[in-house]
């Protein structure tokens, strides 16, 4: 078997950042314009005082912000295909989760690489296995897609900062899934109260408020934040 999807590839790279309200400012390299990520937010009843959004977790200047693509996909379709001609279901399915389960213990290393060392702001975090698993640490790595950032639009950012597809030739379909697929992607925030959280719906008020902010049409944010839509 090809040794190239066996040794995970990874780029990362950490950025000056800055909350605008509900979006937040980075920094690229070697770049003069800022490469701006919107976030949503909770939209609750008035019951509950707190309505979080990622760009809460980034403070109004000299702040970071970190960005990571990882995957362990490469070399592995061929294979695949040949277990499918072969009518062997059960060595795909198995290898396809081996891929997804390396990129994912890799994202994990990753994120503890630059928590102690990389970035350094929980340099003495001493945790053992089980508080790992339960996320005992400082610091969250949302990936675009899920419950606090669904608008997979956000991909567009890290693939822009750290020149993904050029660094570990990670590609960007149509609907801005990651190819290969045994792949990870996401943000780095440090602030200690960052966590995660589901958005939840949003109204059409957020949704006009979003779009004029990306200066987008209303239709084209809709077909992205369909799943979230709360009309």
């Amino acid at each position: 078997m090809d040794e190239k999807w066996l040794k995970p590839q990874g780029v990362i790279g950490l950025f000056p950042a800055r909350s605008l309200g509900d979006a937040i400012a980075i920094e690229a390299e070697g770049s003069t314009e800022e490469v701006l990520l919107h976030c949503l937010r909770q939209q609750k009843s008035r019951e509950d005082l707190i309505s979080n959004s990622l760009a809460d977790f980034i403070d109004k200047k000299d702040d970071y912000i970190g960005a990571f693509a990882v995957t362990a996909g490469h070399g592995i379709d061929e294979h695949i295909k040949r277990f499918e001609s072969e009518l062997d279901d059960y060595n795909a399915i198995i290898l396809k989760a081996l891929a997804d389960r390396f990129a994912e213990a890799f994202a994990e290393w990753a994120h503890k690489k630059v928590r102690c060392e990389l970035w350094g702001y929980a340099k003495e975090e001493g945790l053992d296995n089980e508080a790992l698993i339960n996320e005992k640490y400082q610091g969250i790595r949302p990936a675009p897609g899920y419950p606090s950032c669904p608008d997979h639009r956000g991909k567009l950012a890290i693939w822009e900062l750290l020149d993904v597809e050029k660094n570990i030739d990670i590609s960007l379909t149509e609907s801005l899934a990651m190819w290969p697929t045994s792949s990870v992607s996401g943000f780095y925030f440090s602030h200690p109260e960052s966590h995660y959280f589901q958005l939840g719906r949003v109204d059409k008020d957020q949704v006009e408020v979003y779009s004029k902010a990306r200066e987008e049409s209303m239709d084209e944010n809709e077909i992205w934040l369909a799943p979230v839509l709360g009309y």
